[in-house]
């Protein structure tokens, strides 16, 4: 969820427009049709791509949705660039980018075979995924990654307060949103450890205390893959929960287009924003544009109304943060796969996309880039190093007054940040 673009409302209006939509989300539900909040993305085989929100709306101030979005419907850009039909791709075998697709296009595959013994990535989210280890090791075996379970040492999964047994009630929607956090993680770092910190609910505070517990259990790389409307309250959060030195906390910068959303807004994170991703007949292989379905679906960007604005972050239209950093793909139409057993809607193989992807893959590439110095903020890292992204400048994610902060352009833009990663350079310091 997002607010309304920071110089243009008031946060009296941002809550009304909060307000509204949790009205017209009540009433989906009484209609049966809750779900049905989907998008589609033109290809070129005029198949439409359409999907759901894996996560509910939030219903009160202060609560977060998970920013995942599963594919329901179409042909994917991984279908036609493997001539799979629509009609084909079932829940048995993937229909998204894979480990090999993911670590080519971003310059990545020397590293992740080499990199990452020893070094643990924590994904944060709300509720409990019953399924979330064994579904972890489908997704695994089917690519050839090496085991990562309890047994071995790789795997733990905790609550935010570090139990091991007494773990949240479990989710649904937020179990799609752990499966693809999960295998985000293990494509792009195969070698690294993995631990899953669970809040007891959706609410900032909750989350905020698995952040807090996920660097206690010594994770230095810690992907959130949620965000809700700013408030006043942010930079409380920001102390509580984000100022982590040394430590490479990435957020997901939000699906419903131009708009700053918290706690992305976090000067002490990496805030991650959402690429389009198609194979191409250039020198790197691929390309990418800012991904954008329609004025509600899309990437995330903009000013932040309450954070102020982090040293090496120096656009000038913008007086305080700044969102986003950097990207990765997080079009559902360009989805990647996941495997995800849990619920209702957990019937195997799925194709994923949303923001929630990219947090994660970037956390990743974070892991394999190795330990952030003691007393660094690594957010700072790709602001010196912006020769070693891929510089994304095609697309847009809404309207606005000033154009860089929902369109792409040479060089540093809101909805893409300094670009997608080329090899590690930009994430080491």
């Amino acid at each position: 969820m997002r607010t309304t673009p920071p110089n243009s409302s008031t946060p009296r209006r941002r809550w009304r427009r909060v307000a509204s939509a949790v009205t017209a989300t009540a009433a989906l539900l009484l209609t049966g049709l809750t779900t049905v909040a989907q998008a589609q993305a033109a290809d070129t085989s005029s198949s439409k791509v359409t999907w759901t929100r894996s996560c509910a709306l939030p219903r009160h101030h202060g609560e977060m949705a998970c920013n995942a979005l599963r594919v329901t419907g179409g042909r994917t850009a991984f279908q036609q660039q493997h001539r799979i039909s629509a009609k084909a791709a079932e829940a048995s075998s993937p229909s998204g980018y894979g480990p090999t697709d993911l670590r080519s296009a971003y310059g990545l595959t020397s590293a992740a075979a080499n990199n990452g013994s020893g070094r643990t990535i924590a994904i944060v989210d709300a509720y409990d995924d019953p399924h979330a280890e064994s579904d972890l090791a489908a997704y695994r075996s089917h690519y050839g990654l090496p085991a990562c379970t309890t047994a071995n040492g790789c795997f733990k999964k905790v609550s935010q307060t570090g139990s091991t047994t007494a773990l949240p009630t479990a989710d649904s929607g937020w179990a799609g949103e752990i499966s693809l956090d999960l295998d985000m993680a293990s494509a792009i770092c195969p070698n690294c450890h993995i631990t899953l910190v669970e809040a007891k609910s959706a609410s900032m505070a909750n989350l905020g205390t698995a952040v807090n517990q996920a660097v206690s259990q010594g994770a230095r790389y810690v992907s959130n893959s949620y965000g809700g409307g700013e408030s006043s309250s942010d930079a409380t959060y920001d102390s509580a929960y984000f100022n982590h030195p040394g430590v490479a906390i990435t957020v997901s910068a939000g699906d419903a287009g131009y708009g700053a959303e918290y706690p992305a807004a976090s000067k002490y994170v990496t805030a991650v924003g959402g690429t389009s991703l198609t194979a191409s007949s250039t020198t790197r292989g691929w390309s990418e544009s800012v991904w954008r379905t329609s004025s509600t679906e899309g990437t995330g960007s903009g000013c932040s109304a309450y954070d102020s604005k982090p040293a090496w972050q120096t656009d000038t239209g913008c007086a305080k943060r700044m969102i986003a950093d950097v990207s990765a793909v997080a079009d559902p139409a360009t989805g990647v796969s996941v495997y995800d057993t849990y619920g209702a809607d957990g019937q195997g193989w799925a194709t994923y996309g949303g923001t929630s992807a990219s947090a994660p893959i970037i956390a990743s590439v974070y892991a394999l880039a190795g330990t952030p110095s003691t007393g660094s903020y690594p957010s700072a890292f790709p602001y010196a190093n912006t020769s070693a992204l891929n510089d994304v400048t095609s697309g847009s994610n809404g309207s606005c007054t000033t154009s860089y902060f929902c369109t792409a352009r040479t060089g540093y833009d809101g909805p893409t940040g300094l670009g997608t990663p080329e090899e590690l350079g930009a994430f080491t310091g």
